[in-house]
């Protein structure tokens, strides 16, 4: 080799593509370390959404985006000496580029980039509440049935979706089981947002989750504070006493509602007397309801619930005729 002559400089890769998913339900501008690096050494930065919430940060930040709307062949070529082109993905991701690299590579006569994910903000758990408020806001204000519920109207919604729930965790149908879970919230989210249009005593979503979060917070010491609790009974108690301070009640009774079902009655105030350590005979009578009162008592003694034992008995009876039926 001769002094002239130049060692052959190292082919160039084929550069890398970066698809930079982002989440709605996290404030613009709150990005992982790793995404604001990439984005600031990326040869390019492409997006097809202007109105993308991102953009305004990025540029911000001092890095240029390119309002542009590329194809897998156009990406690719863009890559070419090594380069690094990171795509800000739109809020629906970008279905039609990535099906376009996926061809391009089952051809096998590209020389395909390197193709990475990576999310920028990640959703936290719960994030997806947001987007159920958001979707009562704009139900709330645009659907003719909707806009005109109120929570009197509402309330035997309320109760149909709580026995529903109720039959949905003793069947044991964990798919029916999400679903009610779901029905059940949408009537807290719509009572919510009812709520915030009371002229002088209006109360948002928010303002039902702080009050929640605070309650569990002060009726939990054992777990927030200092207090200790190892049985399930020690909570229990403790609970009960707080919320009579809380309450400012004066007898164990007060809080029950009167009008749940029967034996649920029963059973509750069965259960307040005991936990309560309070001595007090059931009442003596004739007829069918203070035996089942009795009764409720001793199931709620033995830990069981009444309500459930009998709808489980009655589930029962209920296949019983069924098959006398079919048989008929």
């Amino acid at each position: 080799m001769n002094a002239t002559s130049r060692a052959p400089r190292p082919e160039a890769g084929p550069g890398r593509i970066v698809l930079l998913t982002t989440s709605h339900r996290v404030a613009p501008g709150l990005l992982s370390w790793p995404a604001w690096q990439t984005l600031h050494v990326a040869d390019r930065v492409l997006c097809a959404d202007g109105a993308h919430p991102q953009l305004p940060y990025l540029r911000e930040a001092g890095i240029p985006v390119e309002e542009a709307s590329s194809t897998a062949q156009e990406l690719v070529d863009a890559c070419a000496g090594g380069r690094t082109v990171v795509v800000v993905a739109t809020g629906e991701g970008e279905p039609a580029l990535t099906d376009g690299l996926a061809r391009l590579a089952g051809t096998g006569r590209v020389r395909m980039p390197e193709l990475e994910l990576l999310p920028a903000s990640y959703d936290l758990p719960g994030a997806r509440l947001l987007d159920l408020v958001q979707v009562m806001d704009r139900i709330r204000a645009e659907c003719p049935w909707s806009s005109r519920q109120t929570h009197q109207g509402l309330a035997k919604y309320g109760i149909e979706e709580a026995y529903e729930l109720v039959e949905a965790i003793e069947e044991g149908d964990r798919d029916e089981l999400r679903e009610e879970l779901g029905d059940v919230l949408l009537q807290v989210v719509f009572h919510a947002r009812i709520a915030e249009e009371h002229p002088e005593e209006p109360f948002s979503v928010d303002d039902v989750a702080g009050g929640i979060v605070a309650k569990l917070v002060h009726r939990h010491p054992h777990v927030f504070g200092d207090a200790t609790a190892t049985t399930p009974e020690e909570v229990k108690e403790h609970w009960l006493r707080t919320k009579a301070v809380e309450k400012r009640r004066t007898s164990v009774t007060e809080g029950v509602p009167l009008g749940q079902p029967g034996l649920a009655l029963a059973a509750k105030l069965a259960s307040r007397v005991r936990t309560a350590g309070l001595d007090v005979p059931l009442p003596r009578g004739e007829g069918i309801g203070y035996e089942l009162l009795a009764l409720a008592a001793r199931a709620e003694a033995e830990g069981v619930d009444p309500e459930a034992a009998l709808r489980a008995a009655a589930r029962a009876y209920r296949d019983a005729i069924r098959a006398e039926e079919a048989a008929g």
